[in-house]
């Protein structure tokens, strides 16, 4: 067992299950013994619900629908969590993988907006015409929203159910889960810090921390494993692969530049990453989704927060100074001139570094994390909207944006609700893994689809071996079909907690769950636990021995897409390993990179873990270097690996230093490479011993895609 296991697995279940037939009794009696002791009030139910953000709301209204009674806690006072809290741009990858609840929400979004009286600050037809507001005019949904209007949504639902919502009630985490003594056990009550108890037959944990699992002995984990545990291949540390949101080349990251002795730039890790592969504590970076607006009655110009730090932004500023020209966001619109802006580029509102202990983190020490986000967020605004180092074209752009006076008003535009990317995952008989995603194997019991790209933002900030500031931990690998989560990925581990389910912090390794961590996903989820936890009461037994045969039926009859009917896309392609071919090959993770931040792995044949491309954009202004040294002194042939397709560029440019001079050929990139179907020969040159040499393909006036994959130099006999 490697190092990650031990150190970040908590498994304080103490006994095994030796007569099961026994603990199934044991069970049915538990529960018989709870109903009859149930006292008649506000504070027990059928079903408890612990978190009330999406995936606990679809829980509610599936469990009420079902005839039980429930009562959904949130410890907070934010209900919705991510989906009322800015995250208004909905990411699934496939729109069609979502039924039940889940599709019901964004079908009422769509009837929201068709009246007219919903466009305060902007006419319909005016979003409409920019494309946001729906995947095809035709259809009953609508897949962008504002925050407010999300919130008013589920509230109008949950009085519509009658569901019994509590507010602001946290569980006491050291003492307030009541286990039985049985194998699986059961909870039999939670207790809150205000010292209010909620007994229930069946319990739900729809946190995004997974407090209740925790509190109730099941087993989990956080952070990264290793590839080795699960025998993936993008899991753990990730510096080849972390290409995307990185810093300009060359951005010195010591407080006085230069000087080592000097220490380093805040937030930037002194201990060089692990091997990659390697497993670690760390977790991606979380950050709040803004939703700004352009509209001038509508704006708070950005204000400098009282604590600002202005040393926190030396590396952004430094990084502007290197050449980066890019507005550091990503905003998509949402209705009524109103965005849902995210982290986007090396130095941007993801605060790398500043949560590894969130998760196990006391609640006031939680808030603490919470506030140094926000201040780190509004300083970050105010610095690129008035900082005379930050470029003046960003200064402008930034400037014309603001936070909402009509949304999260008691913040001026600014909330509590963190997005908390990832946390503790269960450790169950069910770990879903980048295989699952890949359609390598497949979950024979699905209670829902995930089909979103496998997505890890950055995990840490550290120096590379030049001596400058890189970051580490982004994957972004896609180009599956929907793929089925299943439902032992929900329930603990069969010898573990029989009346709990878990359909936010389910079990996943950290690669998976970048892909399943969707809001939509979460309802999905949600709804299927609601589903079982009523089926677990009336079949009088453990969730993990409910008749699943019956689950699939109500949930089909209920609107849960639960195969992918398509033709499915092949799973993409390995890449051809670098030590596999000859000569000498430098991929395009060693380039030296201006732009060609797009990773793909769509089209093969490719080199390694996949290839690059300009995103047929900023031509001109795209460029890669690979640096070239040569232990031989002779005439090379100098080739380049490259996907072809109908989209790509037919003049890409190549320069090739050698040692009679200089040559640039061009490329046509939409032709099958002659070599193998993966090289294309630029040409025979000649090359001392021990001396360096570049080639340099750019996107200058090129007519499509330029594709960056690996350059290689075979000695000619």
């Amino acid at each position: 067992m490697d190092g990650l296991t031990r150190s970040s697995i908590i498994d304080r279940t103490s006994t095994c299950c030796l007569f099961v037939g026994i603990a199934h009794l044991i069970f049915g009696l538990q529960i018989a013994v709870l109903r009859a002791s149930e006292p008649d009030d506000l504070h027990s139910a059928d079903v408890v619900i612990y978190g009330g953000a999406s995936g606990g709301i679809a829980a509610a209204i599936q469990v009420k629908r079902m005839g039980k009674s429930v009562i959904l806690i949130e410890p907070s006072g934010h209900l919705g969590g991510l989906t009322t809290g800015g995250l208004g741009q909905t990411d699934i990858g496939n729109k069609a993988a979502i039924g039940g609840v889940s599709r019901e929400f964004y079908q009422r979004v769509r009837s929201y907006y068709e009246h007219e009286s919903s466009w305060q600050w902007q006419a319909r037809s005016e979003y409409r015409s920019i494309g946001q507001s729906e995947t095809s005019r035709d259809e009953d949904t609508m897949w962008t929203f504002e925050p407010h209007v999300a919130l008013k949504i589920y509230q109008d639902w949950l009085r519509e159910m009658q569901i019994h919502v509590v507010m602001r009630e946290r569980l006491d985490r050291t003492n307030g889960v009541e286990l039985s003594r049985s194998v699986p056990s059961t909870i039999i009550s939670i207790t809150m810090e205000s010292g209010k108890v909620y007994r229930s037959e069946m319990f739900i944990d729809a946190t995004y921390e997974g407090d209740l699992m925790a509190a109730a002995g099941v087993k989990y984990t956080v952070g990264r494993e290793a590839n080795s545990l699960y025998g993936e291949t993008l899991n753990g540390v990730q510096t080849q692969l972390a290409i995307h949101h990185q810093f300009v080349r060359g951005v010195d990251p010591f407080v006085k530049a230069g000087d080592r002795n000097s220490g380093l730039l805040p937030f930037i890790d002194s201990n060089a990453p692990e091997q990659d592969g390697s497993g670690d504590l760390r977790l991606q970076a979380y950050c709040f989704r803004m939703c700004m607006t352009d509209h001038p009655e509508n704006r708070i110009p950005w204000p400098k927060p009282d604590g600002y730090q202005e040393h926190w932004y030396e590396l952004l500023l430094r990084n502007f100074e290197a050449g980066e020209r890019r507005v550091p966001l990503s905003i998509g619109l949402m209705p009524n001139r109103k965005t849902d802006t995210n982290n986007n580029f090396g130095f941007s509102t993801d605060f790398i570094g500043q949560n590894y202990d969130y998760p196990e983190a006391t609640y006031q020490r939680r808030e603490e994390i919470v506030s140094q986000h926000r201040l780190y967020q509004q300083g970050l605004m105010w610095t690129l909207a008035n900082h005379p180092r930050v470029p003046e074209e960003i200064r402008t752009e930034v400037s014309r944006w603001g936070m909402c006076r009509d949304e999260f008003m008691a913040g001026q535009g600014w909330q509590d609700q963190l997005y908390i990317r990832e946390a503790r995952r269960m450790v169950s008989d069910l770990v879903m893994t980048q295989h699952h995603c890949q359609g390598r194997e497949v979950a024979d019991d699905p209670v829902g689809l995930a089909a979103y790209t496998m997505d890890s933002h950055h995990v840490q900030r550290h120096v590379d071996a030049d001596g400058f500031v890189r970051n580490e931990g982004d994957v972004q690998v896609g180009g599956f079909s929907p793929y089925g989560i299943g439902y032992r990925a929900i329930v603990p581990a069969a010898d573990q907690c029989g009346n709990l389910l878990v359909p936010v912090c389910l079990s996943s390794s950290h690669m998976a769950f970048g892909s399943i961590r969707m809001e939509p996903v979460f309802m999905v989820l949600g709804q299927s636990a609601g589903t079982a936890a009523v089926h677990a009461i009336e079949q009088n037994v453990p969730v993990q021995k409910i008749d699943t045969g019956r689950l699939r039926e109500r949930l089909l009859t209920d609107g849960t897409v639960l195969e992918w009917i398509k033709v499915a896309r092949p799973v993409n392609p390995s890449g051809v390993p670098v030590k596999d071919l000859a000569g000498i090959v430098i991929d395009d993770t060693d380039a030296k990179l201006t732009g060609f931040e797009t990773h793909s792995t769509s089209t093969s044949k490719f080199v390694a873990a996949g290839y690059r491309h300009d995103g047929n954009a900023a031509k001109g202004q795209q460029t890669a270097v690979f640096e070239l040294k040569f232990p031989d002194a002779g005439n090379y042939e100098i080739r380049l690996s490259y996907s072809p397709h109908p989209n790509r560029a037919t003049n890409v440019p190549v320069t090739i230093q050698h040692a009679e001079g200089e040559a640039i050929v061009q490329v046509n990139q939409q032709a099958a490479p002659t070599i193998n179907g993966l090289y294309h020969p630029l040409g025979r040159f000649s090359f001392e011993a021990d001396k360096s040499y570049s080639v340099e393909i750019s996107n200058r006036n090129t007519d499509g895609y330029v594709v960056i994959d690996s350059l290689q130099a075979v000695k000619l006999k």
